[in-house]
């Protein structure tokens, strides 16, 4: 079997806009949650959430692009730019009919969806839409986008399932690498929904916190006074590469991917099933993949995001699967970063792989008082990182529609 390893990594987050102050904000335990500033939410019941800081997209794209792209668009692209210079990947040198693009977004261009809408129903007369309001929509067409500006002419689509969407991306990326289909694949997601639309939607849902007051500690996954997720924005980028074709090009290796699982908990539109059938059989599949035991994984990114039921459902699913594992380190990043939707995934990947390659457990903020069934089931390091030797990480998403996708990366020695 093929072995796929991570050879670059990018990152644009509410708490870092590239890599390494995202990795170091995440170890600090820094929250990105604030006041909503790019909409007047006045009138909404959520007025926070975790947008980008200090980012102006005309520092990345000139004035003909930007009509092109659609913020999640324009994220995808810096995260890639970053993840191909960091690798030190020079694309011209390699054979582009083997490297390919699977990328995710679970609400594609919603933003511009919004603005044409807001246009065309507040105007007079003939109605006006740009030309490029389709493709800025598309869900697919970062992945187009991304294969277009370098050339890349290997498998390239999109899978959407919802939250879930960047690991399954991955998991298809290693996939097409393990089939012999491709010999490296750019692959992550981006999502830019901090919108009227958007935030209006899933509040609708009760799926979001309304702790307005305090909007730094909102995100409290596992804590008995959670009250929903924390929107975030932003992208992540990793570039899956077969081991072989790596070590022959001198590439830097970040880590590997050794499993995957992807099942459904059949269960409802927006729930969790109460009992997490759906994530132990994703979490069980990774495993079987990788050939593991559930006692070889040391530390576990949950999906966890700080909504009532789907925390806890996913400690339940965690204790079918992995047992009475007290020196099993689980934490919860969207604390800091809140939910990036069908991005988590992908910053949520680096952020395991950073935590093997360092040795560092990244924490879960604000929670005080983990729910009483599982304080005691497993090792939950608050509010700053904790140093640990790890050798397995295994990172959880879920989706509405009741998508699962796990993926298991190991430290590459």
């Amino acid at each position: 079997m093929r072995r796929v390893v991570i050879t670059g990594m990018g990152a644009l987050t509410p708490i870092g806009n590239d890599l390494n102050t995202y990795w170091t904000n995440l170890k600090n335990g820094v929250s990105g949650a604030a006041e909503i500033t790019k909409f007047d939410s006045s009138k909404h019941k959520v007025h926070f959430a975790c947008e980008l800081k200090d980012f102006d997209a005309k520092n990345f794209f000139d004035v003909k692009e930007l009509r092109k792209y659609d913020p999640f668009s324009q994220y995808a692209l810096i995260a890639v730019d970053e993840a191909l210079k960091n690798g030190q990947i020079q694309l011209d040198d390699l054979n582009k009919d083997r490297i390919g693009v699977i990328w995710g977004s679970g609400n594609g261009g919603i933003q511009t969806f919004q603005d044409q809408m807001k246009e065309y129903c507040e105007g007079e007369g003939t109605p006006r839409f740009t030309p490029f309001f389709i493709p800025r929509i598309l869900v697919d067409i970062a992945s187009g986008i991304i294969s277009i500006k370098y050339g890349l002419r290997g498998v390239n689509f999109c899978p959407v399932s919802a939250c879930a969407t960047s690991n399954t991306a991955l998991i298809e990326a290693f996939n097409y690498i393990k089939w012999d289909k491709a010999d490296m694949i750019i692959t992550g997601g981006s999502e830019a929904a901090i919108n009227e639309s958007a935030i209006g939607g899933f509040s609708s849902a009760k799926a979001l916190s309304t702790r307005n007051d305090d909007p730094k500690t909102a995100s409290r996954p596992f804590d008995v006074t959670r009250d929903g997720f924390v929107m975030g924005e932003g992208a992540g980028a990793l570039v899956l590469e077969e081991l072989e074709h790596a070590l022959k090009r001198g590439a830097t290796i970040f880590g590997e991917v050794v499993g995957g699982g992807m099942a459904a908990d059949a269960y409802h539109l927006t729930g969790t099933h109460p009992e997490g059938d759906g994530a132990v059989l994703g979490m069980t599949e990774a495993l079987r993949e990788a050939g593991l035991q559930p006692t070889d994984i040391d530390y576990v990114n949950m999906h966890a995001t700080s909504t009532p039921q789907g925390d806890n459902s996913e400690l339940i699913a965690a204790k079918r699967v992995f047992g009475q594992h007290s020196s099993l380190s689980i934490s919860a990043t969207k604390s800091m970063t809140g939910h990036l939707l069908g991005a988590a995934g992908a910053i949520e990947g680096i952020a395991c792989v950073m935590a093997l390659k360092e040795g560092i457990v990244p924490p879960t903020i604000n929670t005080t008082e983990i729910e009483p069934d599982f304080k005691d089931q497993f090792d939950f390091p608050l509010d700053k990182g904790k140093e640990k030797t790890m050798q397995y990480a295994m990172s959880n998403t879920f989706g509405f529609g009741g998508h699962i996708a796990s993926v298991i990366f190991k430290r590459y020695e």
